[in-house]
């Protein structure tokens, strides 16, 4: 036993359970665990510039390889309130991360000192678990607990709140025979894999709907697998994106009211029946009229999580379980029948899937001026390769982004799907490339989330962290301008003012240009198409040499409505611009250039 103070009992329970990256900003409440981490080495600390970005970046790190957790610090009060918000979008999309926050003295909890605030109770919503912890020698017993729960079952994040005093007072804790807890995930049996496998045999025109859990749950090979041995489409969501390549003659592209592609919406609609795994029928992936998502179909749902199913609507058959377990076993049963010769032939189902992906294509190529963002995407296909990990979290651009781009592996397309908080992008990319520092990665934003956490772009440059960061400028708040169309109003979402320091941007206002570079990145400036492909090239050079952000700014048309259902409806999506009529129109599609 050796003894030592909370705070280094904790900063030691955290390597061992294989934390080598902390984001944070320190304070007084926290510093005596931060005085730990320093004194215990072995774990690396990025300082960032506003405690929601530290939380974002910790969300990124986890989201980039499996395995990892990825942490965030900050002090009392406000710091964490501010990280409440990368709470939520970890809980929501099912990612493991743990905040630390520091905590006014244990006798004056609740005496209105400085900065005291019972982030417990604030957090309790958005956490597996959420705890203050009032006796210092409960500190590793809370820690151990902490990371069993975030990785058992369906994936989440933990806070933990040390008062100062807590974190200083001096316990026995012997570090050498710490053992992190065994990882409860729930498995399907071989009778429910089985009676499931029974509605796929019985169908005639199935589907897989991949959902992130495949992703998180590492199972995206045994995925593969199964739809090859079954002849089954797969229809990943936008957290399951990559999980099967683009290009592959089975991904017959995402459902849905607004990241969703034609060809995708056409081949559910024509489908019988329906395997979920690791999904959660969100509705921008089933649209609000359930009668239209169902109507036709049955349904299997497999989900970690027993309240997930029955959640949205009620399943035919619904299995908990894991879904790499729940793959393994259909993998292996799928692989008897198949040799017993009873697995059905599926070839002119898949031959009308790969039909309409071939032709219900959206027109990617424009060379207007202004730019249309379509052509942004078309030349982000072209310049950066299947390697490359794409950040982004909401608005037209991150849906004009689904429809248009393409993945190839689990964990290149990096989205907070349910929370969709903007600023999310910087921070998160830079979690992202941390997480994976020989990575292409490519974050896209339009201009309203780029300036939410900008200041963030500091931090990478401090750290000497390189990306490229694709900003598509409209000086318009698009997603909701576009959604106002039912309301016919267009009210408080313009952006634009005439800069008197830079009167060559015109309207367009912010010089993303001049701001980026005052906080130590590159950038581009790019107002026609062709210029695109040569700056995308030329990022990739400057990012490569100063090991900092290069920011490509895109000056796009003021006004341009993307492809999405007004009414919520996966059957009724309206299209705003011309369709692509042939390949030559669409140079987005599958087996395009990919760097």
């Amino acid at each position: 036993m050796a003894r030592m103070t909370a705070a280094r009992a904790a900063v030691e329970i955290l390597k061992r359970e294989g934390v080598s990256d902390a984001f944070g900003v320190p304070g007084a409440a926290i510093n005596p665990f931060y005085k730990a981490l320093k004194e215990g080495g072995g774990i690396q600390h990025t300082l960032a510039r506003h405690v929601e970005g530290a939380s974002h970046m910790a969300e990124g790190y986890t989201r980039a390889r499996p395995g990892n957790i990825g942490v965030c610090v900050g002090t009392s009060g406000p710091a964490g309130t501010d990280m409440i918000t990368g709470l939520y979008s970890a809980s929501g999309d099912s990612i493991p991360i743990l905040c630390i926050t520091g905590q006014a003295p244990t006798h004056v909890i609740h005496k209105e000192d400085f900065q005291a605030v019972d982030i417990a109770a604030i957090a309790g919503p958005v956490t597996k678990m959420a705890v203050t912890v009032l006796e210092a020698a409960q500190v590793p017993g809370v820690f151990q607990q902490a990371f069993h729960l975030m990785r058992s079952g369906r994936p989440g994040p933990v806070l933990i709140d040390l008062p100062i005093d807590v974190q200083l007072t001096e316990i026995e804790f012997d570090p050498e025979t710490y053992e992190p807890l065994p990882v409860y995930k729930p498995a399907a049996t071989r009778a429910q894999i089985e009676k499931a496998m029974s509605y796929l045999l019985a169908a005639e025109r199935p589907v897989l709907v991949a959902g992130g859990g495949v992703i998180g749950a590492d199972a995206c090979a045994l995925l593969t697998e199964f739809a090859e041995l079954t002849g089954t489409p797969v229809i990943p969501t936008l957290m399951g994106w990559g999980a099967l390549p683009d290009d592959h003659e089975l991904n017959a592209g995402m459902v849905g009211v607004q990241t969703a592609h034609r060809y995708g919406n056409a081949t559910f609609l024509e489908s019988d029946f329906v395997l979920g795994i690791g999904n959660r029928w969100a509705n921008r992936h089933t649209g609000y009229k359930l009668d239209v998502y169902r109507e036709g179909r049955t349904f299997v749902h497999v989900d970690i999580e027993p309240t997930q199913i029955g959640r949205i609507f009620p399943p035919d058959y619904g299995v908990v379980s894991d879904a790499r377990a729940a793959l393994e076993l259909f993998v292996q049963v799928a692989r008897e029948l198949k040799a017993a010769g009873r697995l059905p032939d599926r070839a002119d189902w898949i031959s009308s899937c790969q039909e309409r992906k071939a032709t219900l294509l959206r027109r990617t190529h424009f060379d207007d001026v202004p730019m249309k963002p379509q052509r942004v995407y078309e030349e982000m296909n072209r310049a950066f390769g299947p390697e490359t990990r794409y950040v982004t979290t909401i608005g037209l651009s991150q849906i004009a982004g689904a429809q248009m781009l393409h993945v190839y592996k689990p964990r290149h397309w990096i989205n907070c799907g349910q929370a969709g908080p903007l600023g999310w992008t910087i921070p998160a990319a830079i979690g992202v490339a941390k997480a994976d520092p020989d990575a292409a990665v490519v974050a896209l934003s339009g201009d309203y989330d780029f300036q939410f956490l900008i200041e963030e772009l500091a931090v990478a440059a401090q750290h000497r962290i390189p990306y490229v960061h694709v900003l598509v400028n409209n000086a318009y708040l698009g997603l909701i301008r576009q959604a106002q169309l039912g309301l016919d109003i267009d009210f408080q979402v313009n952006l634009e003012f005439e800069n008197i320091n830079t009167p060559q941007i015109g309207v367009y206002g912010v010089d993303h240009v001049k701001v980026a570079e005052g906080l130590g990145c590159k950038a581009l400036r790019v107002t026609e198409p062709d210029q695109l492909g040569p700056a995308f090239e030329e990022a990739k050079k400057l990012a490569a040499r100063y090991r900092v952000p290069v920011v490509v700014e895109a000056i796009l048309e003021r006004v341009t409505n993307i492809s999405m259902s007004r009414t919520m409806d996966i059957s009724d999506v309206t299209e705003f611009e011309p369709l692509a009529t042939e390949a030559s129109h669409a140079p987005t599609a599958i087996g395009a250039p990919k760097g």
